[in-house]
């Protein structure tokens, strides 16, 4: 089985391929956030300067876009945190999906 960190790293390599090279018009743009930290130090240097607990783990920008994306293996389950950042990204009328493998990602980014 593969890991989240596996599956996220083909979705970036498969949507800045097709979508965020020079030549794509329009360009659109892929990114991660990366929520984790080393130690506690660490982790409270981060959520001084913005970290919000819960983020999805990549956001695709395209024109007029925003989808937020959470990346999880077969049997992972989004925590309460990540539950409350969805609906909150939905009540504000922006995309989320929740993606489980790369055919999937594709199928719902239309």
């Amino acid at each position: 089985m593969k890991t989240e960190n596996k599956l996220q790293q083909e979705i970036i390599i498969y949507y800045r391929n097709n979508f965020c090279l020079k030549h794509h018009e329009p360009r659109h743009a892929i990114f991660s956030v990366p929520n984790d930290s080393k130690n506690a130090k660490e982790q409270m240097r981060k959520i001084s300067t913005g970290l919000m607990a819960g983020v999805s783990d990549i956001i695709i920008l395209r024109p007029n876009e925003a989808i937020f994306c959470e990346v999880k293996t077969d049997t992972g389950i989004q925590s309460d945190k990540q539950k409350d950042f969805q609906k909150t990204v939905e009540l504000l009328g922006f995309r989320y999906i929740l993606v489980r493998n790369l055919e999937q990602f594709k199928n719902d980014l239309h």
